[in-house]
């Protein structure tokens, strides 16, 4: 009775801090919004160049994304609190008979929790995925312009010292 006791404790410090951190990230949300917001009404002026090169590095720059956050501060600890409670629920079921009468009512409880847990996850899942994708497919774009460019390089080498012993050896006829 006493491990029920701390594993409900748990379960509800977890929950606290799920939402806490919900809280937190809708309050980045909301904010985030307001500046895209108040940025679009505001009349644009010329930016120096060096401001802009430097918005340009950090738009080309990995950063953590939303999803990121969002990947690693919600779904996960979500999931580890649904999975957590249905590790409890099974948990219990083995040792006290009185869980296993009550089942239906358990499983109902993980099913009420876990689907809409899991049409979220599964869309936040397929944006990560897609996300990745595409940051994928630009490291094979970055790594072909590389390989083009050495190659060039290397032949543009080439051809600069094709022409400097073709030069030398003109040189040497005409003594």
């Amino acid at each position: 009775m006493d491990l029920q006791v701390i594993l409900i404790f748990l379960i509800h410090i977890l929950a606290s801090v799920l939402i806490f951190v919900t809280i937190i990230m809708l309050v980045a949300f909301a904010m985030t919004m307001t500046r895209k917001i108040l940025k679009l009404r505001k009349p644009r002026t010329t930016v120096p160049q060096e401001t802009k090169e430097k918005r340009m590095s950090k738009e080309k720059g990995e950063g953590v994304t939303f999803n990121d956050i969002f990947m690693f501060m919600i779904a996960v600890p979500l999931v580890l609190l649904w999975v957590g409670f249905a590790g409890f629920v099974i948990h219990s079921g083995l040792n006290d008979s009185s869980v296993l009468d009550q089942i239906e009512g358990y499983t109902t409880l993980i099913a009420i929790l876990g689907g809409p847990a899991l049409l979220i996850i599964k869309d936040a899942l397929d944006v990560w995925k897609q996300e990745q994708a595409e940051k994928t497919a630009f490291y094979k774009v970055k790594a072909q312009a590389v390989i083009d460019y050495n190659d060039s390089m290397q032949k543009q080498a080439q051809m600069i010292e094709s022409k400097a012993q073709e030069q030398e050896h003109k040189m040497e006829s005409k003594k």
